[in-house]
C-alpha cells in the first residue's frame, strides 16, 4: 500500500501556546497498528508530526490507511490520544465535541487539509 499523509489544522487561544507545547511534549504514543472497530488490522500509522506557528497547530500523520474516518476512529480509541485531546479542549479557539462519533467526524471534516504534493527520494 502507498503511504498517505493526512493533516489537520486548528487554532488555540492566544496566550496558551506554551501550555499547548507542554501538552504535546508530554503525550504518549498511540498503537501504530491501525485496527477497525472489530479489531482487525487494516494498516499502520508510520509517523506523526505536529507543528505550531503562533496559535496555529498543524498535525500531520503518515499512514497506509486510505480513509481518514477509519484512521480517526482508530486514533479516538487510543488512551494517549484521548487524554491529550481532552487536555487540549480548554485551549482551543473554536470548541469541539470529540465525545461522539458525529462530533469527532465534524471536527475532522472542518480541520482536515488536502495534501497537494508528497514526494519522496525513492519514488
Amino acid at each position: 500500500m502507498a503511504h498517505r499523509y493526512w493533516a489537520l489544522t486548528w487554532k488555540v487561544k492566544p496566550g496558551t501556546e506554551q501550555k499547548v507545547r507542554e501538552l504535546f511534549a508530554a503525550y504518549g504514543r498511540p498503537d501504530h497498528t491501525v485496527r477497525d472497530a472489530a479489531g482487525n488490522e487494516i494498516g499502520t500509522l508510520f509517523g506523526t508530526q505536529v507543528y505550531m506557528k503562533d496559535n496555529v497547530i498543524v498535525r500531520v500523520v503518515e499512514t497506509d490507511v486510505d480513509d481518514l474516518r477509519v484512521l480517526a476512529m482508530h486514533m479516538g480509541r487510543q488512551p494517549a490520544i484521548r487524554e491529550l485531546e481532552t487536555k487540549l479542549d480548554e485551549y482551543l479557539e473554536v470548541p469541539r465535541d470529540m465525545s461522539t462519533p458525529e462530533g469527532a467526524g465534524k471536527f475532522f471534516r472542518e480541520t482536515s487539509m488536502d495534501c497537494l504534493v508528497s514526494r519522496r527520494h525513492d519514488e
